[in-house]
């Protein structure tokens, strides 16, 4: 299929171990298409720069105009409450405020904000201000990375509220309207996302530093091997199955316990409880991952596809050797969805 001058956004993931890209076009109003979708591994931080190009080369991503994300101890996300303003005024306010919220000085981060309640609070009059502050060198340093490789960013986003757009397209294009509360949990290799979700609409979002590679150094330790060579364990265990998931379970159950805790305050803060949960990232792609969290939440519990419901379709490009197996490329494919909306 050819696109001609339609309508493409990539959305690029760069992450700590691995670049995953997905390239959204628009194929009719309201229709959109995988036209490129690609990944690679990073071995080291310094090759960057040459895993995205050639992840780009490789897709068959044709798109220069590209959202992206940035995530972890330099980005700050908040729930503000402040008496209600005018829209225009907003930001403005936020940035006086600011300094009560987030730890570094207010000159040396970029702030957004977002007001989350359309009413004021019957009891306090406040409403609910989403602020984000980013380290501004974090943002600089992802946007010369960006440009070197002859890349146009549009929107830096952060890798959590991603998450949730790459949800929020999945419910639109399987036609789900509901307002249960489901929990997104991605677990990539340094840190684990989450989302707390009502329907389309993200209450609480939280990160947290035990992840897939906790995971590979608790089976390199229990098998005495070396961690690369525990990835390629990972991906087919074979016989050492039970092993594997008895030396992962101490970590997950790590993962489980913060997970929960972020369960408490968002059930204590809304009254509402979690009904399900949704994983993602490489790292569930371990057999058994599923069930193995079900049991530590005791809440259904299921590993989902970013990509489900989305034709692949393009020129130049192969998706042969994802298998279906995409349940890492959340971010990517939510970065790409603000396609919609342009």
């Amino acid at each position: 299929m050819l696109f001609g001058r339609r309508k493409s956004i990539l959305g690029l993931d760069i992450g700590s171990s691995s670049v995953k890209a997905v390239e959204l076009t628009k194929a009719g109003p309201e229709d959109l298409v995988i036209s490129g979708i690609g990944k690679a591994e990073i071995e080291s931080p310094e090759m960057t720069r040459d895993v995205i190009s050639q992840v780009l080369k490789e897709s068959g991503i044709r798109s220069k105009k590209t959202v992206t994300a940035v995530s972890g101890r330099s980005v700050i996300i908040r729930n503000v409450p402040m008496m209600p303003i005018p829209d225009e005024e907003l930001k403005q306010a936020v940035t006086y405020e600011a300094d009560k919220y987030i730890p570094f000085d207010v000159d040396e981060v970029i702030l957004d904000c977002q007001r989350m309640d359309e009413a004021p609070d019957p009891a306090s009059g406040q409403v609910k201000v989403l602020l984000v502050a980013v380290k501004k060198t974090l943002i600089e340093e992802h946007v010369a990375l960006l440009e070197s490789v002859g890349l146009t960013p549009l929107v830096i986003d952060v890798d959590v509220f991603a998450l949730g757009n790459a949800f929020e397209l999945r419910n639109s294009l399987l036609g789900s309207d509901d307002q249960q509360v489901r929990a997104l949990v991605d677990i990539g290799a340094s840190k684990t996302s989450i989302n707390i979700m009502r329907g389309n609409s993200s209450f609480f979002t939280r990160e947290i530093y035990v992840a897939g590679n906790d995971i590979t150094d608790a089976v390199a330790k229990r098998f005495g091997e070396d961690p690369k060579d525990v990835d390629r364990m990972k991906k087919d265990p074979g016989g050492a199955l039970e092993s594997m998931q008895d030396a992962i379970l101490p970590v997950l159950e790590d993962i489980g316990s913060e997970i929960r805790l972020s369960f408490d305050y968002f059930e204590n803060q809304f009254g509402q409880e979690v009904a399900e949960v949704y994983i993602s990232g490489g790292t569930v792609l371990f057999p058994g991952m599923d069930s193995m969290f079900q049991q530590i939440f005791n809440l259904q519990t299921k590993i989902w596809d970013p990509t489900e419901g989305l034709e692949l379709a393009g020129a130049g490009f192969n998706p042969a050797g994802f298998g279906g197996a995409n349940s890492d490329m959340a971010v990517a494919v939510g970065l790409a969805s603000r396609l919609r909306k342009m």
